[in-house]
């Protein structure tokens, strides 16, 4: 059993006589770390799993999976605390990525199976028998999660941030451990990102600013008809580069199943669907004297509108998803925020413009017919 001493490293932590280990790895995520000694005479790996800053109602999980780096085909052992104040530790078992973590048999043997959790940090104790599960010269897959509690059921694990990062490759040999996927996983990581910032830019600031182009600059005379085309340029553009966005998204989906992100994923296919439909309708355009330009403009106008709130939204969603350095989602805050002031600057000054403008028209209106003429030909 561990002493009650609370330690975040893994030079720091000391355990009883009983449960000395030869190798120690901070795993880079949910706050863990492996303790493990392998014996190599009978293939068995001996571990100690800690999950520290473990608040109250989660359950942990640590695994081998003989298979490949994900989550199916994982051999977890389970434990949490219970309502009696009891830790319960078991095996499961992860053939689907539904699983309820139900209890049962692994592919190899489990034994000296126990665990303890105190000063808000869980300890799993076990040695498995590896000898028919190790290939590549001592290397398995690992994999580590924790989750939330419903009474003693435990909950699906959420599938954002770190919980899709607490994944490894160890060799229990030399002791070497690296992020599972290698330039697979590299690879899906910059896919992502790409994504985020296709559209971040696109949905997310570029269709804001087309329509502060649209809405404030067309009220100077002579910036017509240069801010239609202007706004034009600029939607089009996040368009295309939106779409280009979503497309990644859609082949980040197919690479990840299992995982889904239903209120981001369902924003952006509205989005694309809205974009395109307000593209199409750029050609149906009527006349400005035309009686229906009205509710073609009334049209017009909710739809983009809707998509500004929209992009904006679905990029906050897709920054809680990524969950990078803080300092990106507040300088997209900061954009944000900039944008919204300039927009309210520039509409009350576009509504001083305009009622300043009607009344000079009024004014000329009313004036006597020859005055009018004496005025302009006294500054001709």
């Amino acid at each position: 059993m561990a002493t009650l001493s609370y330690a975040q490293t893994c030079s720091k932590y000391k355990f009883s006589s009983n449960n000395v280990f030869s190798s120690c790895n901070d795993l880079p995520f949910l706050d863990s770390f492996l303790h493990y000694t392998y014996d190599s005479s009978t293939g068995t790996l001996h571990i100690a799993y800690r999950h520290t800053k473990l608040t109250s109602g989660k359950w942990v999980a640590w695994a081998v999976n003989p298979t490949s780096t994900g989550m199916v085909g994982a051999q977890a052992i389970v434990a949490y605390p219970q309502s009696d104040g009891t830790v319960r530790v078991y095996t499961s078992p992860i053939r689907s990525y539904q699983t309820s973590l139900q209890e049962g048999d692994l592919s190899f043997n489990v034994s000296r199976l126990s665990a303890t959790y105190e000063n808000n940090e869980m300890v799993i104790l076990a040695s498995l028998s590896l000898a028919q599960d190790l290939g590549n010269g001592g290397t398995i897959n690992t994999v580590w999660q924790d989750g939330s509690m419903s009474g003693n059921s435990p909950l699906p694990h959420p599938t954002s941030g770190n919980n899709v990062r607490s994944v490894s490759t160890l060799n229990v040999v030399s002791g070497v451990s690296a992020a599972a996927g290698g330039a697979g996983g590299s690879s899906k990581l910059r896919k992502r990102n790409i994504h985020g910032i296709l559209n971040g830019v696109s949905w997310g600031i570029m269709m804001p600013v087309g329509a502060i182009i649209a809405r404030y600059l067309r009220v100077a005379k002579s910036a017509n008809p240069a801010w239609f085309y202007i706004h034009v340029f600029c939607q089009a553009s996040a368009y295309i580069i939106g779409v280009a966005g979503w497309a990644t998204g859609l082949k980040l989906g197919g690479d990840s199943p299992g995982i889904q992100y239903s209120t981001h994923r369902s924003i952006g296919i509205a989005l694309f669907s809205l974009a395109t439909v307000q593209v199409f309708a750029m050609f149906l355009r009527p006349k400005p004297e035309h009686k229906h330009r009205l509710y073609w403009n009334i049209y017009h106008h909710s739809i983009g509108y809707t998509l500004i709130i929209l992009g904006v939204v679905n990029v906050f969603k897709g920054l809680e998803i990524l969950s990078p350095k803080k300092q990106w989602k507040n300088a997209y805050t900061g954009i944000i925020v900039a944008l919204a002031i300039v927009a309210t600057l520039l509409e009350a000054f576009t509504w001083y413009v305009v009622i300043k403008r009607r009344k000079l028209e009024e004014s000329a209106k009313s004036a006597p017919h020859g005055a009018s003429n004496g005025s302009r030909s006294q500054y001709a």
